[in-house]
């Protein structure tokens, strides 16, 4: 939203809501949903936040695929720098047709994809389901060798976990 006019906001009171506030928006207008109680400088500060947490969530989709390279790149550097050639995508781009997956690799052409439903998780995570795709650019299989370069990662155990909770809360059948 940086450099962008302030959007229409439509501020929602609810006798129902005690405490919390939520937002969202609805094509050129942001509806703030606040309890009744509010004053209007409460009105005021909450209007000013939650459109700060919507330009904050959007400019995390807003990713690019130029990113998610370079990010690639670092990854390399950091866990596989052994394979300097190896583990080297072709290319890395973010792609909305994964719903049953986090990424997927093809090792022939040495493209990855990484499903837009991890744009919005914690670069932790997104380091880790990249760094698993560029394993496989050195091991195709889910075999020991390929689990031991992604165990290279800090995180690999949490980001599993987390990955399987979302996956658990969303009624997905977990990727592999």
């Amino acid at each position: 939203m940086a450099g962008t006019r302030k959007p229409v906001v439509e501020v929602r009171r609810s006798q129902r809501r005690r405490r919390t506030v939520s937002a969202y928006r609805d094509g050129e207008r942001v509806v703030v949903l606040i309890p009744d109680q509010f004053s209007r400088a409460e009105e005021s500060e909450w209007v000013d936040r939650m459109l700060a947490r919507l330009a904050a969530r959007e400019g995390r989709l807003a990713r690019s695929d130029a990113e998610l390279l370079a990010r690639a790149n670092r990854l390399i550097d950091l866990y596989l720098a052994e394979y300097p050639t190896k583990a080297v995508p072709a290319s890395v781009r973010w792609v909305t047709n994964q719903n049953g997956r986090w990424g997927s690799c093809t090792p022939a052409d040495r493209s990855i994809r990484i499903s837009h439903r991890v744009q919005e998780m914690p670069e932790w995570v997104i380091d880790y389901v990249l760094l698993h795709e560029l394993a496989h650019l050195i091991v195709p299989s889910h075999n020991a060798r390929f689990w031991a370069l992604v165990g290279r990662y800090p995180k690999a155990e949490r980001a599993r976990g987390y990955l399987e909770g979302v996956a658990a809360a969303s009624c997905a059948p977990l990727p592999t």
